[in-house]
């Protein structure tokens, strides 16, 4: 699953994803940029 970078300013693969659940109930993955090593995030499921 890929998720964009704020720091690189590109789409990177997620690094170490985990599946989270917001405040609101949605789904979402976040990890770490393998590139910069910046912490990505992605909502939906994935």
């Amino acid at each position: 699953m890929e998720a964009y970078c704020m720091k690189c300013r590109a789409k990177r693969e997620i690094k170490n994803p985990r599946s989270i659940t917001l405040k609101n109930g949605r789904p979402a993955t976040q990890g770490v940029c393998p590139t910069c090593g910046t912490k990505v995030f992605r909502i939906g499921k994935g």
